[in-house]
């Protein structure tokens, strides 16, 4: 009788210790939350504020007095951001589809296929991944300048349809499919394009549609070699049309409306992630465990 008072005090006390780390976790997780998504709600709230009731905000408030969508059309009206949306939307798309149209082949190659020299060049490509970023952008730049490919779209999509980590990503969930699956597609007499399409591809959907997506956020949020390699605004992505809202003043004088330019570009991502969140998490842990 006295042993199972005794195992059932203990098991009560693991229980409210459990309980109680919980509410711990949880409750940091939350404050953690509001701090990590208080900055978009400021921007989201100074984006709906009008310009003169912001000026006036000795203290700021933290609920709007008098919401006004003006702000929006404003960011609109001071430089063609439509366009340059369009101009993002093409870019990221071309981008990210011959990205994958790249990445996809030479991770197979690099995971299945047996030639001379596999494990040295692959070792090269790793390899690239120490150069940095500032010494790759002013080779490109030569180079783009040289093919007479400054203010076009070629030139902006070029130095960005390959990536190393997303090659090394990719074989390393490729590996982690079973040889026999290969070997026995051989045999049936299927084709190594094939056997990536039918059986491959869909295995590793998860990793390819998380790889798919950081390519394009990356894309939609370039800023520095499209700063450098367009001067003409027909080729303006959206982060030149946020900079040219600062530079030309309207930026400096309007926050709200610099605000509402800033939200309209956060938006797409927003939701993209939101849609995806499950595969990109899937994803992520595909490649921590290989598969």
């Amino acid at each position: 009788m006295d042993q199972n008072l005794d195992y059932a005090r203990v098991e009560r006390r693991a229980a409210i210790r459990n309980r109680t780390v919980k509410i711990v976790t949880y409750a940091a997780l939350s404050i953690w939350g509001l701090f990590v998504l208080f900055p978009f709600y400021w921007m989201v709230l100074t984006s709906i504020k009008s310009y003169a009731s912001y000026n006036a905000e000795y203290i700021p408030k933290f609920f709007p007095t008098s919401p006004t969508m003006q702000n929006y059309l404003d960011a609109f009206s001071a430089v063609p951001l439509a366009d340059y949306f369009v101009n993002t939307l093409i870019f990221t798309v071309a981008t990210t589809g011959l990205m994958l149209l790249v990445i996809v082949p030479a991770a197979f190659a690099f995971s299945r296929l047996q030639f001379r020299g596999k494990n040295l060049l692959f070792s090269g490509f790793l390899a690239l991944m120490m150069i940095p970023n500032e010494l790759v952008i002013i080779t490109n730049f030569v180079t783009i300048t040289d093919l007479n490919l400054r203010n076009t779209f070629l030139g902006l999509i070029l130095p960005s349809v390959t990536s190393v980590f997303y090659i090394y990503l990719l074989k390393e969930n490729f590996e982690g499919i079973p040889d026999s699956l290969y070997f026995a597609a051989k045999v049936d007499g299927t084709s190594d394009l094939k056997y990536l399409c039918k059986v491959m591809l869909p295995i590793c959907r998860p990793t390819i549609v998380t790889v798919t997506i950081l390519k394009v956020i990356e894309c939609w949020n370039s800023y520095v070699w499209p700063r450098l390699i367009t001067d003409d605004q027909a080729y303006f992505l959206v982060s030149n049309g946020i900079q040219e809202i600062r530079e030309n003043g309207f930026g400096r004088e309007n926050i709200p409306a610099m605000m509402a330019a800033v939200v309209v570009i956060s938006v797409p991502l927003i939701v993209l992630f939101l849609c995806f969140r499950k595969k990109i998490m899937e994803g992520v842990a595909r490649g921590g465990s290989k598969g």
